[in-house]
């Protein structure tokens, strides 16, 4: 069995408004080092890392989208089969905060019920008296949405695991439970070829570990860590 094999395939979007440092944290969390230029990103990039939460390895294909008005129409059509959603908003920037509930309607409207939300708030590297936005408020408005929210900074890396490793061990949670149905059309999640061998060969599988205090820092590197730089 290859060291690249995984027992799910996770379909990932980065949605939120342009600047917040969308592609900086996804690009820093799929290959371990910051981003080298501040570009825009036009329509789509897609990135993917593989993490390992318990026993179990979760591929994250990870949909980068654009923020700004004139790609929304593109970035709608990319919400159904999306089994995960990372929504980002810039702390130092409120007007990134006041439009998350724009967002989340499109989210709501358009993506799986089943759907995995985890709210981001980046640029935590930024000078305390530049925050806008009060971490004790953004987790109210998350609990509230009854969305998952941690904050990162995608320059120093700092954090930028975390949201994709809660929505991995969200995912196998409720793949666990039975809340999320991977045979749904839209469930955003695939069969990887570990799972379907270790169920051909009777092998022992379990959930049981998706929930444990080191399941976040299990993970599969891809890259080493590179000296932070500014971007988007």
């Amino acid at each position: 069995m290859s060291e690249c094999s995984y027992d799910f395939l996770v379909k990932v979007i980065v949605i939120g408004e342009s600047g917040t440092g969308k592609s900086c944290l996804a690009h820093h969390f799929a290959q371990g080092r910051p981003r080298t230029q501040a570009t825009q990103t036009i329509g789509l990039e897609l990135l993917s890392r593989l993490v390992s939460v318990g026993d179990q390895r979760v591929k994250l294909q990870i949909w980068d989208t654009a923020g700004q008005e004139r790609f929304r129409s593109v970035t709608r059509s990319y919400y159904r089969g999306a089994a995960v959603v990372v929504l980002v908003y810039d702390l130092t920037r409120y007007a990134t905060f006041a439009e998350l509930a724009k967002w989340l309607d499109d989210v709501r409207a358009l993506a799986s019920p089943q759907v995995v939300t985890v709210l981001v708030g980046n640029q935590l590297d930024r000078e305390a008296d530049e925050r806008e936005v009060a971490t004790l408020d953004a987790g109210r408005w998350a609990a509230q949405q009854g969305v998952l929210f941690t904050e990162t900074s995608s320059i120093t890396g700092e954090n930028v695991d975390a949201p994709f490793v809660l929505a991995a061990r969200s995912v196998l949670l409720g793949l666990s439970a039975g809340t999320i149905d991977p045979e749904r059309p839209d469930s955003g999640i695939a069969y990887g070829e570990r799972f379907l061998w270790r169920n051909s060969t009777g092998s022992h599988f379990s959930f049981a570990d998706t929930s444990g205090a080191d399941a976040a820092h299990d993970l599969v590197p891809l890259g080493p860590r590179g000296a932070p730089s500014r971007c988007c």
